[in-house]
């Protein structure tokens, strides 16, 4: 029954995307190019809207039972209204946070959902305590944002979170926790099927309607399938999500650096800095997708590694991000501290 809801719902995003076009344009839920867009033509949005009504078919057939369902259902709901309101007046980011932080709450409240603690690496609890609720009010916020930050490619956004989604579906599965893997192939199912036309050159962007949705229901499977676990498992699903939390950590200590408001937009996150290192359009979302996959595969050996083992390899992983991240320049050009330490201690040594 799976198998086949899953074909269901990749063919209705393939058949109802087109239509979502035409919904696009008459509405007028456009994007237009400016200084920050790497498009040059008028594009419609809200092909999230095709993602959600699959996701919605593929829900509907399958009948997930669980404690979740309802307030997860809820929660996307205020965040595909949030999203679609967005592509259609261009909300001011104080009621795009609202949306989202009602999305979270209708899942914290409503389904019980809470980080309460973390058993901690050599022994002990790290308890959240009256903090449970607005850490996972928070990670869920961020996560739903750092998918938003990454959709500025054709078909960057939906590939990450498609490899995000098999990685997370993937741990779930070896943990037995079916539920967890029903909803996110069912996703990944809706999300493959809108890919087909998002995909480099584009004929339709997913805008918030897709990017906040995908942003939410990944934050949200990855707390379901890691809370309340060990400090290590924890750290899994911010592995599995490398791409989007990095790039919008790095976003955050550049504008910092730069003495510049968090919101304010800028064209230096990863995909600008690749572009302007020559990379073209296509290259550039595939070697993305490429660190993706990696960051998916390292969350697969890493939930099958020993504490030792499991600690070494998050230590290499945060040092090639560091390194990456100032050699294309993520931090600002100027900013690159563990590389100036390395030309340091090189030219010592040539000296000497």
């Amino acid at each position: 029954m799976l198998y086949l809801t899953l074909v269901v719902c990749f063919l209705i995003s393939i058949l109802i995307t087109p239509l979502i076009k035409r919904l696009a344009f008459l509405i007028g839920a456009t994007d237009r190019p400016n200084q920050r867009k790497v498009h040059q033509s008028i594009m419609p949005r809200l092909g999230g809207l095709a993602i959600f009504i699959s996701f919605l078919v593929g829900i509907f057939l399958i009948k997930p039972e669980n404690q979740y369902s309802l307030p997860i259902l809820l929660g996307c709901l205020i965040i595909i209204i949030t999203g679609f309101c967005d592509d259609r007046f261009e909300l001011p980011a104080k009621y795009k946070l609202l949306g989202q932080l009602l999305a979270a709450c209708s899942v914290v409240f409503l389904g019980g959902l809470q980080v309460v603690f973390i058993n901690l690496p050599f022994g002990g609890q790290l308890q959240f305590g009256l903090l449970s609720i607005p850490f996972t009010i928070l990670w869920i916020v961020g996560i739903t944002n750092a998918i938003n930050l990454i959709d500025g490619l054709d078909g960057l956004a939906a590939g990450v979170s498609s490899i995000a989604l098999i990685t997370i579906s993937g741990i779930a599965l070896i943990q037995e926790n079916y539920f967890v893997v029903t909803v996110g192939l069912i996703v990944l199912a809706s999300t493959l099927g809108f890919l087909f036309y998002n995909f480099h050159p584009a004929s339709i962007f997913m805008g918030d309607t897709g990017a906040l949705f995908l942003g939410f229901i990944i934050s949200v499977l990855s707390l379901l399938g890691f809370k309340n676990v060990t400090f290590i498992s924890f750290v899994i699903p911010v592995i599995i999500l490398g791409v989007p939390i990095s790039d919008t950590l790095f976003a955050i200590i550049r504008r910092i650096i730069n003495k510049q408001p968090l919101s304010a937009p800028d064209k230096s996150h990863l995909h600008h800095c690749m572009l302007r290192m020559g990379y073209s359009h296509r290259q550039t979302v595939l070697l993305i997708y490429a660190m993706a996959a990696f960051f998916g595969l390292v969350a697969i050996i890493y939930s099958q590694a020993r504490i030792g083992g499991a600690l070494v390899l998050i230590g290499i992983v945060v040092l090639l991000i560091e390194i990456i991240a100032e050699k294309i320049g993520l931090m600002g050009k100027d900013h690159r501290p563990l590389l100036n330490i390395v030309r340091t201690l090189t030219t010592v040594k040539d000296r000497s």
